[in-house]
């Protein structure tokens, strides 16, 4: 089935370039130029995928961001401005899965979004057991977590993040190994993505996010999940 992206830019130059390097992919494009447009078309279309510039008309990209983590989990790849670094972890944190610095290579904007549609298919995919940590269960197959059987809203990337953990119990990572194996590519040494990210799976699946008891921080080095997986 041909995945649906919808791109969110009032940039004609950009929205012309990136569609026809999506197209040529064979994705289904639409393209909007303002944010209650967006809003709109992803209600309405439902796209696989969110590419979404911070400055919009009507309604900015943030706030886009932020109604759309209210209804669901689509992956969003933010656009910003160069050195605009506020509004990318404010952007982070409302739950976008990733960001591009315009300019940006197109190429590489396609290469992105391989790997965010891949890996969440590759997920749904896998034939392996639930893990099963203390009262959380994740279930690759349906990508849902439940704590003491109360599901959590994750996004894709923050289930992605989550998975690969619980999938590695015990073993240290390093931001840059987790950009790798996570995102499948790497920042140049930008890896605030990663913290904010684990700050947020942090805030939905531990009691005392600043004493967590699976994602633990080993300062200096990285991080690791803490746990025995008793049913996988």
């Amino acid at each position: 089935m041909t995945n649906r992206i919808l791109v969110v830019d009032d940039e004609s130059i950009v929205t012309e370039v990136v569609e026809r390097y999506l197209s040529l992919e064979g994705y289904e494009v639409k393209v909007t130029g303002d944010g209650a447009q967006a809003l709109t078309v992803a209600g309405q279309w439902h796209p696989d995928l969110v590419i979404l510039d911070l400055m919009l008309p009507e309604i900015d990209g943030l706030e886009v961001c932020r109604r759309l983590r209210q209804y669901g989990s689509v992956p969003i790849i933010m656009l910003t401005a160069k050195g605009n670094e506020t509004d990318r972890i404010v952007g982070l944190e409302l739950g976008a899965d990733d960001y591009m610095v315009k300019p940006f290579s197109p190429r590489e904007l396609v290469a992105r979004v391989k790997s965010v549609l891949r890996r969440a298919v590759g997920t749904n995919q896998s034939t392996d057991n639930a893990l099963h940590y203390d009262d959380m269960i994740i279930d690759a197959a349906a990508r849902v977590v439940t704590i003491k059987g109360r599901r959590i809203n994750l996004t894709a990337k923050e289930f992605d993040l989550l998975y690969f953990f619980a999938s590695h119990p015990d073993e240290v990572f390093t931001r840059e190994q987790l950009m790798n194996r996570v995102w499948d590519y790497s920042y140049s040494a930008e890896y605030s993505t990663v913290t904010v990210h684990i700050r947020r799976l942090r805030v939905k699946i531990e009691s005392d996010p600043i004493k967590p008891r699976f994602i633990k921080t080993l300062w200096g080095v990285g991080y690791k999940f803490e746990g025995e997986d008793y049913a996988s």
